[in-house]
């Protein structure tokens, strides 16, 4: 089950307790109804709680969840999919599904980058800077899945969209304020657009922070130094070609996003 579901799976015990009620006639999950106030996961404050996690840290999986509050692993599940409308279709939390406008966005988004990009392709690369953030733990359980990010349904996700002498452009207010954009022309940037709830035309999260957290996944910090240490150190081991791997993966994933209309590509 773990190598199937990665860091989602539900732990030993959790399934341990499933079998015995399955054995015992029940046919779900989830947890049975109590009497007077329920300590469940659909309580107010704990759906807060878990709310909270994931807006603290939006790659937090169902097992942390479930440990950090002792919460059962159903109930997390059920606050999940059914109170906060957070679903998985591919390797991060997205909403369920894009509304026509924002799928019509990327789809516009996409066709203008494409264009630009296949004009000149490596003067494209040579210009293009995107900056972006994630969180790196002290420690990460060694798994086969790649990290993944919560959005809430029907909200904006967090404002990390990209800055491109290209510079991918950010969509919160400060950075699209007149001024803002008056101060990046004349320092030579030029602002590119990136469409809200698409990590997935987003270099940094479909391919360095999963290479990144790959690499560090299984070891130990004891210290936050010691974090910065690893990640610095890991960055600065890699050339040039690297990072522009990443970044001209988007020819891929701009046609792929054309094609499909503008929903989400998943590879």
């Amino acid at each position: 089950m773990a190598k199937t579901l990665g860091e989602d799976s539900p732990s030993y015990s959790t399934v341990k307790k499933w079998v015995a009620n399955f054995k015992r006639g029940k046919e779900s999950v989830k947890d049975d109804p109590r009497s007077g106030r329920p300590k469940t996961a659909t309580s107010e404050n704990e759906v807060e709680a878990i709310h909270r996690m994931i807006m603290n840290d939006r790659r937090v999986t169902i097992r942390h969840i479930e440990h950090s509050l002792g919460i059962s692993y159903g109930s997390v599940q059920n606050v999940l999919s059914n109170i906060l409308g957070m679903s998985k279709p591919s390797a991060r939390w997205v909403p369920r599904m894009l509304t026509r406008h924002q799928q019509l966005n990327r789809l516009e988004v996409s066709r203008t980058l494409l264009a630009r990009f296949q004009s000149n392709p490596a003067n494209f690369l040579k210009r293009f800077v995107t900056k972006d953030e994630t969180w790196v733990h002290h420690f990460d359980p060694e798994s086969k899945e790649q990290s993944k990010d919560w959005t809430k349904k029907g909200s904006q996700p967090p404002k990390k969209f990209k800055r491109v002498a290209s510079v991918g452009k950010d969509n919160a207010p400060v950075h699209t304020a007149q001024v803002s954009v008056a101060v990046a022309t004349q320092c030579g940037f030029e602002l590119l657009p990136h469409p809200p709830y698409s990590p997935d035309l987003a270099p940094s999260d479909f391919y360095l922070f999963p290479k990144l957290k790959s690499h560090l996944r299984g070891h130990r910090f004891e210290t936050d130094d010691d974090v910065i240490h690893a990640v610095e150190a890991y960055l600065e081991a890699q050339d040039a070609t690297y990072f522009q791997q990443g970044v001209a993966m988007l020819e891929h994933r701009w046609t792929k996003c054309i094609e499909v209309r503008g929903d989400c590509v998943e590879k």
